[in-house]
């Protein structure tokens, strides 16, 4: 194994959209409501893949638009807690391989992402956002284009997300994975495959 390729959301950063409302609507049931309203996370995959926030909220109306439309500016309300246990992994890991990272971003939020978590622009040698290259995981294409500016083959990585689907997608790539569901359950995987 040469490389381990982290997913950043639920994985290394807590990402909790439900924080971006909750100054407008009055618990997390009815954030729950108006997100399923809106289909927010069909928006937001549609964002990570590129597309302006704000240029999508013409097919919304009154107090649901403007919700959305202050998601951008309250984003990093979202994101401001790491996961706790894996950035220590990761810093095991950085000594003894190639560490890589792919994630579902939004191009206009991942500056906000650097900012609140400055080490996301220090600790990979490539790094994969898919709203910035127009690529979503769990696309083949997206993983390919990670492995052709790392110089790696797929056998080569070993690709850790907390999305099932993504797992599959790498797996089907070629890659080794692992299914993300913690820090204690990384560390026996890692450990069992002999890489820690």
């Amino acid at each position: 194994m040469k490389a381990i390729i982290f997913d950043i959301g639920n994985v290394l950063v807590r990402w909790d959209p439900h924080l971006a409302f909750l100054h407008a609507l009055p618990d997390r049931e009815a954030v729950d409501a108006f997100m399923a309203r809106v289909d927010f996370l069909g928006w937001n995959y549609e964002n990570d893949r590129g597309r302006s926030i704000m240029g999508t909220l013409d097919a919304f109306t009154g107090a649901d638009r403007d919700l959305l439309a202050s998601y951008k500016d309250r984003f990093h309300l979202t994101i401001a807690e790491p996961v706790e246990g894996t950035w220590g992994l990761l810093d095991q890991l950085a000594g003894r391989y190639q560490i890589h990272a792919i994630t579902n971003w939004s191009a206009e939020t991942w500056p906000v992402g650097v900012q609140v978590h400055p080490r996301l622009a220090e600790v990979f040698g490539t790094t994969i956002v898919s709203g910035q290259v127009g690529l979503l995981k769990p696309d083949a294409a997206i993983f390919a284009l990670l492995c052709e500016q790392a110089g790696l083959e797929p056998e080569e990585c070993l690709f850790i997300d907390d999305s099932a689907a993504n797992v599959a997608g790498a797996r089907a790539f070629g890659m080794e994975a692992h299914h993300f569901t913690g820090a204690e359950g990384l560390a026996r995987d890692l450990t069992a495959r002999g890489l820690l």
